[in-house]
């Protein structure tokens, strides 16, 4: 390598002569230095430039370095080439040796400098990979904890869990798993998990699987039902996921699956028991009200999509049930109510839906029937079956049911049609007589409403006295005199004319206006009455009979409505007497006792109306604050033939007499009934024969002309001729 060009030495002046010879023997160690300084540089220099151009493939920092090695070459260069060109003579200056010292100092500043910037890049590097290796070391760290934490997890879990590959086979699976599935963990590592599911159900859990490998970290959950060794199903909640390392390099080759399964089956049978509450009856677990509403709206859209398909409804109501409540018991009337039930089941298909509406109201879906005649022979084979008694709790009962039935074939839009047709057909067969089936037709929709309207036009009679009363006379029987009058209530509409008592009151006790119609009739009775006492002339005070309903008879205010119906009118409670029918006494008995003892205490008289007809024991009627008894018509009216009825009829009289009660005969029409009732001792009657119904004009007219019976044992003469009038 060339060195540089001489740089021109500056002219020295010689050494003062005042220096001597100790300054020649410094100058000529500086020369010797310089010498041995400019070789060291020079050998410097040579190896600096080996090395001043760097390969292009060296790396960056590489290169950075070198031309960091090319600047201190540069000015060693400067200083070497300096030495070696001037001569040694020149040397000998003060001036050289300064120079000299100048360049030896800025080369080893330099070259000093560029050692403390390779040992702080040393330094820097270490650091990095220090600081790299502690990363490096807390990554493993956590990688590990991570690992802990999942296994911990994964062991003790209690849910159970399972990794299985893409074939479904367990990989691994923890404790929880084996005791939901009944088996040790050992057995199922290994084995296709498959065959721990019902067979019904695999498909669902493949399904599962091949949605969650098609799509890689998506999880599904279904429910299907696990089989365990001894056959016991269990119900879980499979909940499936992709389970693989984050980097592609830990993807195995075929994706594993991480399943989690629990065991619900506590909360499915939970859920089934609140689904069998909600939609069947708790007594009998038939199906309720709702559910078959559910069944039948069903049934109806099936019918408009296949014109093949028919149905019927069935619509069942017990007679007499309230009879065995009252006197057997709820919990007997329970027990009946479930035998009844069990018989209704063993009588329809399996296909055909059987529900308890209320009470003892039961319906039949017949579902899918061939014709018209399947629903009516399925109806007389539950009659046949109702016919025979029942056994509860040792006590034989008989019964019967009143069915009503309708077809598809009239064309329903919606259930709540449907019962309510069977039920207007339910009380068709009811009201022609007990263990009787009607089916639905138009014109007994015709007939609901009219009903309908009758009721809306009786509410409008009520508010614009409409109404009247007509009175007949009781008599008794031995002497003929007036004994009271029955106030029989009347409505005769602007536009229908007459309507029957027997056709608005029952619309009255449905609608829930029996209370203001009672409470007219009292009123109005009670004023007549009063009118009849204060009549000029009138020889013998009449009372006043007045019917009355179960209703009234459990009605808060009862009594308290006839109190102040007698204090208004001026008249004393014994001169008013309560009429209520044997068989509505009955079916309220333990509601109506109380009010029943009350209205006693007041004064008020109480009388049984149509005695013979209902089903009262003896001992009730030997408790029962009753003053009277009323033999029902259709025991007078057989009187004529002789026979069972009078000894019916005596049975009753004398049974009146023994416990203290007045006996009163209705409905006699012929002189012959007459006489058998007063051979018999009846105290009083009423009648045709005696006395048709009386507007309150013609009721006065009898108070005023009561003169007994005539010389024949009949009403007197004035009495006849204003029958006749009436007639």
């Amino acid at each position: 390598m060339s060195l540089p060009p001489a740089v021109s030495p500056v002219p020295l002046r010689p050494s003062s002569p005042r220096h001597g010879g100790a300054g020649l023997r410094r100058l000529h160690r500086l020369r010797i230095g310089a010498r041995l300084l400019a070789r060291a540089l020079t050998r410097r220099l040579r190896r600096l430039g080996r090395a001043a151009t760097p390969p292009a493939d060296q790396p960056v920092d590489s290169r950075i370095r070198l031309r960091r090695r090319a600047a201190t070459f540069g000015a060693l260069l400067l200083a070497a080439g300096a030495l070696q060109a001037w001569p040694s003579s020149a040397l000998s200056s003060a001036a050289a040796l300064g120079a000299l010292a100048a360049a030896g100092g800025l080369a080893l500043h330099l070259h000093l400098r560029q050692r403390e910037q390779q040992r702080q890049a040393q330094a820097q590097r270490v650091h990095a990979a220090e600081r790299e290796a502690e990363l490096a070391a807390r990554h493993l760290r956590e990688l590990r904890l991570s690992e802990q934490r999942f296994h911990a997890a994964f062991s003790h879990a209690a849910i159970g869990m399972a990794l299985v590959d893409a074939d479904g086979r367990v990989l691994q699976a923890n404790a929880a798993l084996g005791q939901l599935l009944g088996v040790r963990v050992d057995a199922l590592q290994g084995h296709d998990f498959r065959r721990f599911v019902h067979a019904e159900d695999v498909g669902i859990l493949e399904r599962q699987w091949q949605s969650v490998q098609a799509r890689l970290g998506e999880d599904e959950a279904v429910e299907l039902r696990g089989v365990r060794p001894s056959g016991d199903e269990v119900v879980i909640s499979m909940h499936s996921g992709h389970f693989g390392g984050e980097d592609e390099a830990e993807q195995p080759e075929r994706p594993c699956l991480i399943l989690q399964a629990q065991d619900i089956t506590a909360r499915r049978r939970a859920e089934a028991r609140l689904h069998h509450i909600a939609y069947h009856d708790s007594l009998t677990s038939l199906a309720n009200r709702i559910r078959f509403g559910h069944c039948l709206e069903q049934a109806i859209a099936r019918c408009h999509g296949d014109s093949r398909f028919h149905f019927a409804v069935m619509y069942l109501d017990f007679d007499r049930f309230k009879l065995i409540n009252d006197t057997l018991g709820h919990a007997a009337g329970d027990r009946f109510l479930t035998l009844v039930a069990q018989r209704i089941r063993d009588q329809v298909r399996p296909v055909d839906v059987v529900g308890r509406l209320g009470g003892d109201e039961f319906a039949i879906l017949v579902d899918g029937m061939a014709d018209e005649a399947e629903a009516l022979e399925m109806a007389e084979r539950l009659q046949q079956s109702f016919a025979r008694p029942f056994d509860v709790d040792g006590n034989e009962l008989r019964t019967s049911a009143s069915i009503g039935i309708t077809f598809s074939a009239v064309g329903y839009h919606s259930p709540g049609d449907v019962l309510r047709d069977a039920d207007i057909a339910m009380y068709r067969a009811k009201n022609g007589g007990r263990a009787r089936t009607a089916v639905f037709d138009a014109s007994l929709r015709a007939q609901l409403a009219e009903q309908v309207n009758l009721e809306r036009e009786l509410r409008k009679a009520l508010e614009q006295q409409q109404l009247s009363l007509a009175f007949q006379p009781i008599y008794q029987l031995r002497t003929g005199e007036l004994a009271s009058f029955e106030a029989l209530v009347r409505w005769t509409h602007p536009e229908l004319g007459p309507v029957p008592p027997s056709t608005f009151v029952p619309i009255a006790e449905d609608s829930a206006q029996m209370g203001a119609l009672t409470d007219w009739v009292l009123r109005s009775a009670c004023a007549r009455l009063r009118h009849f006492q204060v009549l000029p002339g009138v020889v013998r005070k009449p009372s006043v009979h007045v019917n009355v309903s179960g209703t009234d008879m459990c009605r808060e205010g009862f009594v308290a409505q006839v109190a102040t119906a007698l204090l208004t009118n001026g008249l004393d409670a014994c001169q008013l007497t309560l009429e209520i029918t044997e068989s509505t006494l009955m079916q309220r008995l333990d509601a109506a006792l109380e009010v029943m003892a009350r209205l006693r205490e007041l004064g008020v008289g109480l009388s049984v109306d149509d005695f013979g007809t209902g089903y009262s024991s003896l001992s009730y009627l030997s408790t029962l604050p009753i003053t009277s008894l009323k033999i029902d018509r259709s025991f007078v009216q057989r009187l004529q033939d002789g026979g069972r009825d009078a000894e019916v009829v005596k049975a009753v009289i004398t049974l009146g007499h023994a416990l203290g009660k007045t006996v009163i005969a209705e409905g006699i029409e012929t002189p012959v009934q007459l006489a058998r009732l007063r051979a018999l001792g009846c105290e009083q009657g009423q009648g045709y024969l005696l006395a048709r119904p009386l507007t309150p004009e013609m009721a006065a007219t009898v108070a005023l002309c009561d003169h007994g019976w005539g010389e024949d044992g009949t009403p007197a003469e004035g009495e006849r001729l204003l029958d006749s009038v009436v007639a």
